[in-house]
């Protein structure tokens, strides 16, 4: 597997740069992928899974997809459009499978007792995130139904435009739009302004998870190195 000179990143390539030298050898070149998108995946994924039980895991495999798929990717969309909807389908595909085991009652009442479960965890990050407004504004969010929380954490969390959460989401934008209006209303917008904090913070993804994310995902790649097989 490919290095970089020196072994240090230069997080300033552009992504079209990245998918060209990776697919010509420099490998090693994807962790700047990971290290760019994982706070986007991660807050993208958790929207549809509802908590954190499965979401390094759907990460993990969005990488390795993208990763063996990279050929395709065709750049008349933004490569980061083209991940986040890898990236939604594998969260979508993990709630169909879900469901098909579980029942939907059921799967409702597991999801609430391990957010409960969760919650009483005191892991280092969530200390760190331990505070009380965004919490609220973070357990508002989870209330919303995932076809709406899905679109707002998008839009309103992670700035995509109307357009780029259309394509990620496969729906028009007419339902971007109204699922995002209908969002906030169940939001209220009181609830923005009482928590006091900035919507980026939500959901943060921490860098010992990331770090942990980038060296699962190199190692799956570096094990097999699969790229040097695709046509």
């Amino acid at each position: 597997m490919s290095t970089p000179e020196g072994g240090a990143l230069d997080l300033s390539i552009m992504d079209s740069d990245v998918v060209k030298r990776v697919l010509a050898g420099e490998t090693a070149l994807f962790e700047i992928f990971m290290r760019r998108y994982n706070q986007r995946l991660y807050r993208a994924i958790r929207a549809i899974l509802g908590d954190d039980s499965e979401v390094e895991q759907a990460m993990q495999e969005t990488y390795f997809l993208a990763y063996t798929h990279l050929s395709q990717f065709a750049e008349k969309a933004k490569f980061s459009t083209w991940l986040t909807k890898i990236a939604i389908h594998e969260a979508l595909r993990r709630l169909r499978s879900r469901a098909r085991f579980v029942g939907i009652d059921s799967l409702a009442e597991s999801e609430k007792g391990s957010r409960m479960l969760i919650s009483k965890e005191h892991t280092p990050e969530q200390i760190a995130l331990n505070n009380e407004l965004k919490n609220l504004l973070e357990s508002a969010v989870e209330r919303l139904p995932e076809s709406y929380r899905s679109v707002l954490v998008l839009r309103d969390v992670e700035g995509m435009d109307t357009a780029e959460t259309s394509e990620c989401l496969d729906i028009s934008e007419e339902t971007v739009k109204v699922r995002l209006h209908r969002a906030r209303a169940m939001m209220r917008k009181q609830l923005y302004k009482s928590a006091g904090i900035s919507q980026p913070e939500l959901f943060s993804f921490q860098k010992p998870r990331c770090d942990r994310v980038v060296a699962a995902v190199l190692k799956r790649i570096c094990d097999g190195d699969i790229l040097n097989g695709i046509s």
